[in-house]
């Protein structure tokens, strides 16, 4: 069953995908920026599901070498979706056709908004691990390092979230709503580990040593950098 989830915009983050560097937004602007995140807040309603799976049968769902090493040492993978719905692509369309500047604005406040929501879904699948005596690894999504996009089917339907949260890939592979967020957890026995700790999926990004978000001490997946 899909999970309602409490989430704010976190306007730095929003501003971060517009290319912001720190400078001054100005009063019209700044005033524009809070209204988009007031508007997300208000009008959308992020939900997730995930699932837990033997670390084997997921596997078998995720090529690659980088999400292996990801993954290495679990006994258990979470596979986590997250949405804000088919009311965002509405609101969208209709922020975009009032004001170019406002429908990026929105744009970019319902992105934290969907980042911020896989946040506190991580937190919950981290809270149930603990509780089990497991450790979790970063939340690693399908597009980065060699996990291809191609796997989102397939994905999509292991973890329920076609069915729970109506989430499709389109034939590039690309999560419709397009506020979505696909990633994996790996969960590990704490005790007597003898795997290496998990690294950031930032190490696996092609252009890890150039990105700006990292260059502001930010990322794209929502952990530190």
């Amino acid at each position: 069953m899909p999970v309602e989830l409490k989430a704010l915009v976190d306007r730095e983050e929003a501003l971060s995908f517009l290319g912001h560097a720190g400078q001054s937004l100005g009063a019209d602007l700044g005033a524009r920026l809070g209204r988009a995140a007031a508007l997300c807040e208000g009008e959308l309603a992020p939900r997730g599901v995930y699932r837990v799976l033997p670390a084997s049968e997921a596997l078998a769902l995720l090529p690659g070498r980088d999400i292996a090493a990801h993954l290495e040492g679990c006994t258990e993978v979470a596979l986590m979706a997250v949405t804000l719905g088919v009311e965002s692509e509405m609101v969208l369309r209709r922020e975009a056709a009032l004001s170019a500047t406002d429908g990026l604005l929105v744009d970019a406040c319902a992105s934290s908004l969907v980042e911020q929501a896989a946040g506190a879904l991580n937190e919950a699948i981290e809270a149930e691990a603990a509780a089990r005596g497991l450790d979790a690894t970063w939340r690693f999504s399908p597009g980065y390092g060699d996990l291809p996009l191609s796997c989102q089917p397939a994905f999509l339907a292991a973890c329920g979230a076609d069915r729970a949260l109506g989430l499709t890939a389109t034939e590039a592979y690309l999560l419709v709503p397009s506020k979505s967020i696909t990633a994996v957890v790996g969960l590990r026995p704490r005790a007597g580990i003898s795997a290496p700790a998990a690294k950031s999926p930032c190490f696996t990004c092609p252009i890890c040593d150039t990105c700006a978000l990292r260059a502001q001490g930010r990322t794209c997946h929502g952990n530190p950098a």
